[in-house]
């Protein structure tokens, strides 16, 4: 456990930017749990999607952090709106932390060690699972509801749900035209229909 801590933990320097303690706790645990539940021997090698191992799943989460904060901030200073710079932090950090169950069998072996077939599967949505993860571990409703970051998942988004759901496709529009040269609506539209 305290090497998957260490590797969170230096993963993400962004957790240290969280001002909550409890909260950066929480965002850490539900990683260790995931890594460890997935059977990850390193955080790096989950990747971005199950098809494009180009970029790494903390590469695009650490892009996703940085989008939506900068986001806050122009939102908050152009036009005075008070979004929760600790909410959108944990959110985005953990917005694809059930990429750790949902992309095992889509990995070399090698990169694995037993993972806990309860719950490394593809059968759930990495959002949702995040979001299991992120209740599992304690995190706030406002943090929980922020996560789920397709259109349907939740009714009602928040200001930050909001800001998550926007960097996650900004930073997803970059990956898929660095990695394949399309945008994310035409991978969706691509491999929505195929099976992984």
């Amino acid at each position: 456990m305290t090497e998957y801590r260490s590797q969170v933990e230096d993963a993400f320097p962004e957790l240290s930017e969280i001002e909550s303690d409890s909260l950066r706790a929480k965002v850490r645990k539900a990683w260790v749990l995931a890594l460890e539940r997935g059977g990850w021997r390193d955080i790096h090698d989950i990747p971005y999607a199950w098809n494009i191992h180009e970029t790494s799943n903390v590469e695009h989460v650490r892009g996703v952090v940085r989008i939506a904060v900068d986001s806050a901030r122009q939102q908050r200073d152009f036009h005075g709106a008070d979004p929760d710079l600790d909410v959108i932090r944990a959110a985005c950090l953990l917005h694809d932390v059930g990429k750790c169950y949902e992309y095992v069998e889509y990995v070399d072996e090698d990169l694995t060690a037993d993972p806990n077939l309860e719950y490394a599967t593809d059968e759930i949505p990495h959002s949702l699972s995040g979001y299991a993860l992120a209740h599992e571990v304690g995190c706030p409703l406002a943090v929980q509801r922020a996560i789920p970051h397709f259109i349907g998942e939740i009714p009602t988004r928040t200001l930050e749900a909001e800001l998550v759901k926007s960097a996650n496709s900004a930073s997803s529009n970059a990956i898929t035209q660095a990695t394949m040269g399309i945008t994310l609506k035409e991978w969706v539209a691509k491999y929505s229909q195929t099976t992984k």
